[in-house]
């Protein structure tokens, strides 16, 4: 932590004597209050450490609340002569032992609302510190690389998805522009395997594939028990799992 003029400074000089201009990549990051945490350990568990200290702190009137805040119903401490102070504010209450008590639950600021002065000086009176302040995590640095520690949230399953997502763009693209690449192989091949099917159905030529469709074509006959077999078994699962779903 110190100031950015100076931290920038020693970021330009540290480059310069070790040759590495990654480093460099984070002088833009300094900017208003923050500082830089250099660490070897992981990530993840770096950046879930620093967001557990908070301190409490309490509203002030003209800031707006980050959270709402509820007054919660119970025995306040202060005396009967301060009840109107209770009613300005429309919050329920009763004298019990001498003492204003608090009948119901409260919600005396709203998430987004700018805190009043009665409600500051409620909460003041009544000793609670509806805020708190931390530190957060806005950008992480890798190996010259600078990313949102929304990165570091990701599981193996994100990773996978996102890599099955782009291999299938990349992959349409391949066979759109008829581009062998690896992940359209397997696409090309089949694709070739039907055009040649085709041209040996058309012009009887014969080669061990297509054997089998010549086949079928020849004796249609067999090719209906064969899909009368298939219409059968599909019968039986379907009815296997109405049945599973009956259970």
């Amino acid at each position: 932590m110190g100031k950015n003029t100076m931290m920038k400074r020693s970021i330009r000089v540290h480059a310069e004597k070790t040759g590495n201009g990654a480093f460099l990549n984070l002088i833009p990051l300094l900017v208003g209050n923050v500082g830089l945490i250099f660490t070897k350990g992981d990530l993840k568990e770096i950046s879930e450490e620093v967001s557990k200290y908070k301190v409490g702190a309490p509203a002030r009137a003209g800031l707006i609340a980050a959270v709402d805040v509820v007054v919660p119903p119970g025995n306040t401490g202060p005396d009967p002569s301060q009840t109107s102070f209770f009613q300005v504010l429309n919050i329920p209450t009763n004298i019990n032992k001498g003492t204003v008590e608090i009948i119901t639950a409260v919600e005396l600021i709203k998430n987004g609302d700018k805190d009043g002065s009665s409600e500051s000086a409620l909460l003041s009176k009544l000793g609670i510190r509806p805020f708190s302040y931390g530190l957060i995590v806005p950008s992480v640095f890798d190996n010259g690389s600078v990313f949102s520690p929304d990165v570091l949230n990701l599981t193996e399953d994100d990773v996978v998805e996102k890599f099955s997502l782009g291999l299938s763009m990349a992959t349409s693209l391949a066979l759109g522009i008829s581009y062998p690449s690896l992940s359209a192989a397997p696409h090309i091949l089949i694709n070739g395997y039907k055009n040649a099917l085709v041209i040996a159905v058309e012009t009887e030529y014969s080669f061990s594939q297509a054997d089998k469709v010549n086949e079928y074509l020849k004796d249609p006959s067999e090719f209906a028990v064969v899909t009368s077999a298939v219409a059968c078994h599909s019968s039986c699962c379907c009815q296997g799992r109405e049945e599973r779903r009956t259970c």
